[in-house]
């Protein structure tokens, strides 16, 4: 039993009052329907019985799509990203919350700006979206730490367990994020039903600290349900266990993240990894839904993998087909696909086994792009569930090979609704990775005995790497589909008539049966062969390119190829009304008001746009404007056609452009002046995870406030002549760099590689070293972010950056004595517009040059002709600077990207050079490019972070890791589509200019 304050409770009070006054409205308009829903008595808006969900008494499907808002810093283009969502038939979608971004500094929370989250609650909302919130405070999520703030390295104790200072440390930020989450619950009319205490938590402490993370976010006003995401599947957090939860849920990510491999399905991976699920389920939490709360939807790629286009392989539509549908086999009804959007590391909010791109190789690009297959294939999958409401009261059987089919090389997963008859049949490979083509027979149970499809002739087909769902006794609108191995698209109900859409896979044969008087009819296309057995009239057909459309008295059944079924959209009008459409791109919204349907959409050809099915109307608009169209008696469809105008953008030529240049590494100059910088000067850490420290004086840069980019260290020592060698011993994490200097002497770089995370160096020190004179070292380090803590207990996070150790050959380690920098002011960060990560070390980061309008005329500056393209011929680190202005045209998107040449810039011998670049739009780092590792060379940057209609400010930060110097071998600005767009007019993130700081060195 959670306790509460006096205040809470009668919060929590007034709030059930009213959620049990609209529930009373509710159930006025609406049949009370006959469930026993579990509530734990907070709310009764959001209950849930075995099978589902249910919201205001009424059944949910929470089909859900994972996407952060902190990686999309363009508020007013979460509405363009959840109206992608919606329309592939989801209901939901799944958020993390990274602490790390909004508590910089311990007990200053900052949720404003970018980082608000008011506009993300307000976006879904109007795009009919639930929301599940997940905000930790670990989330794991591939972010830096996890999204722990790095000054908890600081902190004794373990973290993510039930020490003190931890838990400490977590208030703060729980109470605030607490309390701006309660406030968006449905309770509150908000769009959060669902709510995650931690994630993936498989902690050993027998639920101590995971209920003491549940009450604490009960205590901010959570009300809706607690769900969790048990990462090993082993009951952890279940109803009634210590810690435990309302509804228990788990991940799962079968095919792991091998996108070198992308062809390549594991031997056995569906059967070891997800044969038991449902049968766990049921031993741990059999009366509460089935969850997956996070599914793979992608792959994370490590520097130096493959690519996202090589995850989009491994885990593509063939992906979805199988592994999707066996999920559905377990009979999951809330099932959240991670990622659906990715979105950007920008600003340094990464993990360091991964770069910028957050990619994800999901359904919708980085660059907010619908166009892989896998997000056509999505769509079809959530909409056949969700016009499928036996599906959710469905009870799974177990998989058969070899029974239920005619082979036993096919197998199959029977679900059954009793109340309604309905039967699905779960149909893949007994060999799931198997490229063969597999013909079979299902006999199945109906309503009028047991049948043997298909009937009428030939066998249906199964071919590689695919999976079926098949139906029987399936009710549409009043009409008895007897049993279809054509697949369901969707159907909708009219006033005068339904509309069915099916479809095959190509070259398949398909048999539907309708127990029904009436007998069928063509009204278009031709290629089916009729029968009648059983009294059901029987149509068996081949998939074809060609449309079919066949009447069964009021019931207008669609019947298509694959390709074809990815143009239909299913588009919400009201609570129990829908439109169905054909078009292409994305269609986004459907309205009717006053006889005027009003479609949106977007538009990237001359596209025919049919409505097939849709309340009455007498007007069609579409993206607000009136259409010719034709209406159909015979089809009772209204057709359109879209002109597809593609406009020419006028984007700059950076290669071109008057760049302005400043030394950003002043730090090797004999005139520079270190003396407001940190000393490195504690003796002990409260970082458990390097024992012993190595150093007399504690390196570790979060000890010292520095969590993010890159960090600089001073080590100033007398010389005594005996000086060879400098060891160092530096750690950044996967991918980092590291140059260090004697003066302005440069001695090496470690270039980096995706393999090593620390590296040990050994410099020869030049033979002009002076007895008796002092000297500085001067050495840079990339970082590329914070460990995650996956693992509780671990420690894992508290990987330190920085200096783990050094020798000086001819002295004692005690001779050198260090200073540090990273970002300016460290966790008292002058930028809180861009967040507590967005800027590191260099020179021109900590002046801000990196912001709109720095100082060019300033002494320093130089204009330079190519920039960063003629670069600079030493070791050191070049900053650039250029604006230009753009005026995008209207009503189109059109998603614009950086690309880095991904040609070798080479030294006077041919010799290819190692550099790193850094990419500030508009102040926001929105690019790390490691050329001599890669793989990203393409960065997208999304309209809001460039201002599409004025002056735009970008950045370049070259760093030369070899004696050769660098420069870029190209760097352009370029559309990666154009699209006509229903797309609302986006509002600039804000994007305030240089000024002059305060302290900066």
């Amino acid at each position: 039993m959670v306790r509460f304050s006096r205040f809470f409770t009668l919060a929590v009070s007034c709030v059930s009052s009213f959620a049990a006054i609209a529930e009373a409205a509710v159930v006025a308009r609406k049949p009370a329907i006959s469930i026993d829903p579990t509530s734990d008595g907070l709310q009764n808006i959001v209950t849930w019985d075995e099978h589902s969900i249910f919201v205001r008494g009424e059944r949910v499907l929470f089909y859900s799509g994972e996407f952060h808002p902190f990686r999309l810093p363009v508020a007013t283009l979460y509405l363009d990203v959840f109206q992608k969502i919606r329309a592939l038939g989801y209901t939901g979608v799944s958020f993390y919350v990274d602490w790390a971004l909004l508590e910089g500094k311990p007990g200053e929370y900052l949720a404003e700006g970018v980082f608000d989250l008011k506009p993300f609650f307000d976006a879904a909302k109007e795009a009919d979206i639930y929301l599940l919130a997940r905000p930790g405070p670990y989330i794991n999520a591939e972010a830096s730490g996890g999204g722990f703030p790095g000054w908890l390295q600081r902190i004794p104790g373990y973290l993510r367990s039930s020490n003190a200072s931890f838990l400490e440390a977590t208030q703060n930020y729980v109470t605030n994020t607490g309390h701006i989450i309660a406030e968006a619950q449905i309770t509150n009319g908000g769009p959060v039903i669902l709510f995650q205490p931690e994630n993936e938590y498989a902690g050993g402490d027998d639920g101590g600290y995971f209920a003491y993370v549940r009450d604490q976010w009960r205590k901010t006003g959570i009300v809706v349900p607690l769900i969790n995401n048990d990462v090993s599947h082993s009951g952890r957090q279940a109803p009634g266990k210590p810690g435990g939860v309302n509804i228990y849920g788990h991940d799962g990510y079968p095919l792991g993240f091998d996108c070198g491999h992308p062809f390549t399905w594991p031997e056995g991976q569906l059967t070891a990894y997800m044969g038991d699920w449902h049968t766990k389920h049921l031993e741990f939490s059999p009366k509460t839904p089935y969850s997956i709360v996070e599914f793979q939807g992608g792959s994370f790629d490590p520097w130096g993998g493959p690519g996202f286009e090589q995850c989009a392989i491994l885990l593509n539509m063939e992906f979805e087909r199988v592994f999707y549908k066996e999920d559905f086999s377990f009979g999951v009804t809330i099932f959240n696909i991670y990622m659906t959007y990715g979105g950007t590391n920008w600003g340094n909010l990464g993990h360091p086994g991964g770069y910028t791109s957050y990619d994800y190789a999901a359904v919708i690009r980085e660059d907010r792009m619908v166009d892989r297959e896998k997000y056509s294939e999505a769509k079809l999958l959530a909409n056949m569930l969700q016009a499928s409401p036996a599906y959710i009261t469905a009870t799974p059987g177990n998989a058969t090979n070899g029974t239920l089919a005619s082979t036993a090389a096919i197998t199959v997963t029977p679900l059954h609704d009793e109340k309604s008859g309905t039967r699905f049949y779960v149909v893949r490979h007994a060999v799931y990775n198997t490229l063969d083509t597999t013909d079979y027979k299902l006999t199945v149970d109906s309503s009028v005995g047991t049948i043997t499809i298909p009937q009428l002739q030939g066998s249906l087909s199964l071919h590689g790497r695919d999976s079926k769902i098949h139906v029987v006794d399936y009710d549409v609108g009043g009409t008895k589909l007897l049993y279809s191995s054509a697949e369901i698209f969707t159907w909708k109900k009219y006033s005068s008539s339904t509309v069915l859409v099916v479809y095959g896979g190509p070259g398949e044969l398909h048999e539907m049966a309708f127990k029904t008087n009436k007998k069928p009819s063509v009204l278009e296309g031709s290629g089916i062969t009729f029968g009648s057995k059983k009294g059901a009239y029987i149509l068996n057909f081949e998939t074809s390119t060609s449309r079919r459309i066949v009447q069964v008295g009021s019931l207008f059944v669609y019947v298509l190829d694959r390709n074809s079924a990815y143009n239909y959209w299913t588009l919400k009008i009201s609570d129990d009304s829908y439109a169905i459409v054909k078009a292409g791109y994305l269609l986004r919204t459907a309205s009717l008001s006053y006889g005027t349907l009003a479609l949106t959409g977007d538009f990237n050809a001359t596209t025919e746009v049919e409505v097939i099915g849709a309340p009455s109307f007498s007007r069609l608009t579409i993206n607000g404007k009136s259409v010719q169209s034709s209406y159909s008696k015979k089809h009772g469809s209204t057709s359109t056609t879209v002109q597809y105008q593609k406009a020419t953008p006028k984007l700059p030529n950076l290669r071109t452009a008057t760049w302005h240049y400043i030394d950003s590494l002043p730090e090797i100059q004999s005139s520079y002046s270190d003396a407001d910088w940190t000393v490195a000067d504690h003796t002990k850490t409260n970082n458990t995870h390097r024992k012993p420290v190595l150093t007399p004086k504690v390196l570790f840069s979060s000890d010292y406030g520095y969590h993010t980019g890159s960090l600089i260290y001073r080590g100033h020592f007398t010389a005594n002549g005996e000086e060879k060698t400098l060891k160092l011993w530096t750690q950044g994490g996967s991918a980092y760099g590291m140059s260090a200097w004697l003066g302005d002497t440069f001695l090496g770089s470690w270039n980096g590689a995706d393999y090593a995370e620390e590296w040990n160096s050994t410099f020869t020190l030049p033979n002009s070293i002076k007895k008796g004179k002092k000297y500085i070292f001067t050495v840079l380090i990339d970082v590329t972010g914070l460990e995650e803590d996956f693992t509780p207990a671990d420690e894992q996070m508290k990987e330190p950056r920085g200096i783990l150790d050094y020798s000086l050959s001819g002295h004692p380690k005690s001779a050198i004595t260090w200073k540090l920098t990273g970002n300016l002011g460290g966790e008292s960060y002058p930028d809180k517009t861009r967040g507590p990560l967005n800027e590191g070390a260099l020179y021109a980061e900590r002046q801000g040059y990196h912001l709109p309008s720095p100082p060019i005329s300033s002494p320093g500056w130089k204009t330079v002709s190519g920039g960063p393209l003629k670069g600079i011929t030493s070791p050191g680190v070049a900053f650039y600077t250029t604006s230009f202005s753009l005026d995008m045209p209207s009503g189109y998107d059109i998603p614009l990207s950086f690309t880095f040449n991904n040609g070798s810039a080479t030294d006077a011998a041919g010799r290819s050079l190692a550099y790193r670049a850094i990419l500030y739009v508009n102040g926001y780092q929105f690019g790390k490019y490691v050329h001599n590792v890669g793989p990203q060379d393409t960065y997208p940057v999304p309209e809001g972070i460039l201002n599409y209609h004025g002056e735009n400010w970008v950045a370049v930060a070259l760093w030369a890791l070899e004696k050769g110097g660098a420069k870029l071998t190209g760097l352009d600005l370029g559309a990666d589509a154009v699209i006509v767009s229903a797309l609302e007019p986006i509002t600039n993130s804000p994007m305030p200019g240089w000024e002059k700081r305060a302290g900066a060195y």
